[in-house]
């Protein structure tokens, strides 16, 4: 069993690669920065993806399916940068061969060394802001200036970049609350935590949290609806019933409900779901608040096992992820 007083999660994304950065600063080594700035045609990932790397050759994050993460790795090795740099692939045939891009796909990245004292600072605030659920813009200039700005509520665009300027939105990691271990919740926090969401696993229940096995799948053994307003009550939320046990799951879905939360979903039949549904109603939920609550959860397909229900359920929390970014941030 793997017991924590406090929430705990397992995290990945750019939080993670800003704490690598850090970190690795923090040790005297030089960072370099890598940001995809534009694309075109095919790409095998999106614009504002980071891939930092440390003067050891130490890597975190992706800005491919791992073929131009091998020239940079070369790049910074052989060659080393003092100055911010654009580089892109894909220009020639000879490039999209040798890197296996997607056809006709083109990639630019803007490549920052980090050094010293200032860039520390720059990387502990950018890290605390995240940490603090705050969104930030980060803007950084081809000369080599880097600098955190207040987020505005015209804030639209998650990145922009003229050629001699990056401006760049950066808003805090999903975090899930996944109520109830067991094998669904097993399988969701594996796909969830591949898929760059943060986990926490509650469960309050003695007989279910002596028994989890899964010690890389922190859990905690609180009440649900504290956690949700202690720690899972923003946008960047999401709040999962998985106990299948209507005293733990009701009133995690309770509170959840009634927060900002962009995700919340409990797993169960139609006519489970129906039921909850009337019981949240009895308990003063009006109509707009539960019409919010997905459930049955996932997207439908003829899922059965649990590692299927998980991936309808990833896969749904993956498409509310993304249209959560594409709204300008609420201030």
């Amino acid at each position: 069993m793997s017991e924590v007083s406090e929430p705990r999660s397992v995290a990945s994304g750019r939080l993670s690669v800003i704490r690598d950065v850090l970190a690795w600063l923090e040790q005297g080594q030089g960072v370099w920065l890598c940001t995809i700035v534009e694309t075109w045609g095919s790409s095998p990932r999106p614009v504002g993806s980071w891939l930092a790397i440390s003067e050891s050759g130490q890597w975190s994050g992706s800005v491919s399916g791992g073929c131009l993460e091998e020239d940079l790795l070369r790049r910074a090795a052989e060659d080393g940068l003092t100055e911010s740099e654009l580089v892109t692939y894909g220009i020639t045939e000879g490039d999209r061969n040798q890197f296996q891009l997607p056809c006709g796909g083109r990639i630019r990245l803007l490549i920052e060394p980090l050094k010293g004292q200032e860039a520390t600072q720059h990387a502990l605030a950018l890290a605390e802001a995240l940490e603090q659920r705050r969104p930030v813009l980060r803007r950084v200039a081809l000369a080599g200036t880097a600098e955190l700005l207040p987020v505005t509520a015209e804030q639209e665009a998650q990145i922009t970049f003229d050629g001699q300027q990056l401006q760049h939105l950066l808003q805090p990691e999903c975090r899930l609350l996944l109520i109830g271990a067991g094998e669904v919740a097993r399988y969701v926090a594996e796909f969830a935590t591949a898929a760059d969401f943060a986990i926490t696993l509650c469960e309050p229940r003695d007989a279910f949290a002596e028994g989890w096995s899964h010690a890389r799948i922190p859990l905690v053994r609180r009440l649900p609806d504290d956690l949700i307003t202690e720690q899972f009550s923003d946008r960047w939320a999401g709040v999962l019933a998985l106990a299948h046990d209507p005293r733990i799951d009701d009133m995690g879905l309770l509170a959840a409900l009634g927060s900002d939360a962009f995700y919340v979903g409990a797993m169960g039949s139609q006519k489970t779901s129906a039921g909850r549904r009337e019981r949240l109603a009895s308990l003063g939920l009006d109509e707009v608040a539960l019409a919010r609550l997905k459930a049955p959860i996932g997207v439908c397909i003829p899922s059965k096992t649990p590692a299927e229900i998980a991936i309808s359920i990833v896969a749904d929390l993956i498409a509310e992820r993304h249209r959560l970014r594409q709204t300008p941030p609420t201030l």
